[in-house]
């Protein structure tokens, strides 16, 4: 099969994405722009009050990000024209009925029309409110799915998911829909949150006490169940719906594992937003944390963000995909063929911040220590009580200064953040599974060398050490600060 055939296959071709102004989304529209300047129309799903205030949305969140400056030296100054000639906002909401939206006459635009969804939306917050992780991770895949069912001419049905939506596990960790040791329903968890909800509100319950109680209640039944978090739990129950309402809709899941900033299109480094293992990172350039939960030899499973994008379109662009009962699931991550232990990331993390230090609020420079590994959750947290709580715990704010009670107060922010940190993130970096990726490796020999090196997601020809050192880290870096100057411009406003 010539590559023209691939990329044809997409030619006047009407994609309907949600979540559309997340990182992977935009990475999305743009390789599709790039790509495949042929396609119809990208219907691009996004909250909002009303049609005009969804396409302010894309102008300001999507396309004015730096992500689309190759299109935008690519066209010049036609490229707005070309941009929204392609791409239509919608104004929606996944975890309502008809995905929330409003307009009738384009809910049956699309029914009609729409060839491919993407279904990219997701609260991916460890730690998020059990209601609404539930409600758009969990009810959404639901909702997008009977929607779906809908559409009279539509090829494929892509989820993206995530890999471990499996739990914690040891061994090979098999493309499969998760298995829970105890029954669960998940339309017993809406109706749980649905009363919960009602009875705190009953009892006039602060905003912030529902909050800490709805994050507690969450991480509760996750772990009832065998999950370490509330964003994996509510996406293996998204998984469980989507299977259990698809009927003979061909559905394709993608699994991609902790996902880093884009390898090399539409250019290196580029990343938005600070989650897992980069949020533990700057936290370490900063000089918080100098201890942590894991073991060098866990493995890390990452995948750079345009590897994933580039996944995703091979398996809508492959039609000699095998459906096993309209489904198909991938693993898109490193594990299998190339590895990358907590050890290798941590000493090229050491390495960076060694030689770029960060720079901290007193304008002195941070010097970073080697990490130091415990090999349990409780090993390390009786040593953060011990070392840090129990001294805190003895002093008496009333006879401190108001200097030293400034700088309690902030040792105390920063002992709970490290904790809760530790807790999201230790099920990772003590994990020693690896991601099986049979589908996914025949997905990439169904592909010819053109389509390899259009659709590039073989994590083999990564350098970690290269990879990490120049190009994520300065990227991660770059956009925190990035985002760190606007924070403080808008509070000076």
């Amino acid at each position: 099969m010539e590559m023209s055939v691939a990329v044809k296959s997409l030619d006047n071709k009407s994609i309907l994405v949600t979540g559309a102004t997340g990182f992977l989304a935009k990475l999305f529209v743009e390789k599709v722009l790039r790509t495949q300047p042929n396609v119809k129309k990208l219907y691009l799903l996004v909250r909002a009050h009303d049609a005009i205030s969804a396409k302010t949305r894309v102008e300001k969140e999507v396309v004015s990000k730096e992500l689309f400056d190759v299109l935008r030296e690519k066209y010049g100054a036609s490229f707005d024209s070309f941009f929204w000639s392609k791409v239509h906002a919608v104004q929606g909401d996944t975890t309502l009925e008809n995905i929330g939206i409003r307009d009738v006459n384009l809910i049956e635009v699309l029914w009609r029309e729409v060839d491919y969804i993407v279904h990219s939306a997701a609260n991916t917050r460890f730690n998020e409110r059990y209601d609404v992780s539930l409600s758009i991770n969990t009810l959404g895949a639901r909702n997008i799915t009977l929607f779906a069912k809908e559409c009279e001419n539509l090829r494929m049905f892509l989820h993206i998911s995530t890999a471990y939506v499996t739990k914690e596990k040891k061994g090979i960790i098999s493309e499969e829909i998760p298995e829970f040791d105890q029954v669960l329903i998940p339309e017993l968890e809406f109706e749980l949150t649905e009363s919960k909800m009602k009875e705190l509100n009953a009892n006039c319950t602060s905003k912030n006490e529902i909050k800490l109680y709805m994050k507690e209640l969450g991480m509760e039944r996750a772990n009832k169940f065998g999950w370490p978090n509330v964003y994996s739990f509510t996406k293996a129950m998204g998984e469980l719906q989507i299977t259990k309402f698809k009927g003979n809709l061909p559905v394709t899941i993608l699994r991609p594992t902790i996902i880093l900033s884009t390898y090399k299109e539409p250019f290196p480094g580029w990343i938005e937003g600070i989650r897992t293992i980069d949020k533990f990172m700057v936290s370490y350039g900063e000089g918080e944390i100098v201890c942590f939960p894991g073991h060098p030899d866990a493995i890390l499973d990452v995948i750079p963000g345009d590897m994933v994008v580039n996944a995703m379109l091979a398996a809508m662009t492959n039609t000699d995909s095998h459906f096993t009962n309209n489904l198909n699931i991938y693993h898109v991550g490193s594990s299998t063929v190339n590895t990358m232990n907590c050890s290798l990331f941590f000493e090229v993390s050491y390495k960076y911040f060694s030689m770029h230090p960060q720079i901290g609020k007193n304008g002195e420079l941070i010097t970073v220590q080697k990490l130091f590994f415990f090999p349990t959750l409780h090993a390390f947290s009786m040593y953060m009580f011990f070392r840090f709580k129990l001294p805190l715990q003895g002093l008496s704010l009333e006879e401190l200064s108001e200097e030293k009670r400034n700088q309690y107060k902030k040792l105390n922010q920063t002992f709970n953040n490290v904790m809760k940190m530790a807790k999201a993130y230790s099920p990772y970096s003590l994990m020693h599974g690896i991601f099986d990726d049979a589908n996914t490796t025949m997905l990439r020999m169904r592909m010819n060398q053109e389509e390899k090196e259009l659709f590039y997601f073989d994590p083999k020809c990564i350098n970690w050490h290269q990879f990490l050192m120049e190009i994520h880290i300065p990227g991660v870096i770059k956009h925190y600060m990035d985002n760190q100057c606007l924070l403080r411009k808008r509070a000076r406003m």
